[in-house]
């Protein structure tokens, strides 16, 4: 599988795409990627940013950096959001290079510490994530799983 790891900011005409992608994963509204992405793009703040994983110019993976995902732990910050790698593709390392990219472009940008909420358990920790706290989801009625990455 040949495929490349782009940041938004790079690939600014993929924004529509990418923001239809993630929202027929995820979803949540067309309309908060849209507008997450649009800051991303501004270049104004390190955060949000959005990554992909692109094969032959379809998005095959990606996940976002947002300030919070959707938690109650608002000083738990960045988040890491919305990983998703396409079934077809799962076990070829998308979202471990994902995970990787975002990791060192972060820490390039001065943020050494990332958070991410997930339900999975061991799935992060093989890339450089430790379990860190249970956090509250917004709306959610029970707790879920807070990890944390230090670059």
């Amino acid at each position: 599988m040949t495929y490349e790891i782009v940041r938004l900011i790079d690939r600014p005409q993929l924004k529509e795409r990418a923001a239809r992608w993630f929202h027929e994963k995820w979803g949540v509204p067309l309309e908060a990627y849209a507008e997450s992405m649009e800051e991303c793009l501004s270049g104004e703040k390190s955060v949000p940013q959005w990554y992909l994983a692109v094969e032959e110019c379809e998005i095959v993976g990606g996940l976002g950096v947002i300030e919070n995902d959707f938690h109650d732990r608002k000083d738990l910050a960045p988040n890491v959001c919305a990983v998703y790698t396409e079934k077809a593709k799962r076990r070829h390392g998308v979202a471990g290079r994902l995970l990787n990219r975002v990791c060192a472009d972060m820490k390039s940008r001065g943020i050494s510490t990332l958070y991410l909420v997930t339900d999975h358990t061991s799935f992060y920790e093989r890339y450089g994530w430790e379990f860190f706290c249970m956090v509250h989801g917004d709306g959610e009625p029970g707790m879920t799983r807070m990890y944390i990455h230090k670059s």
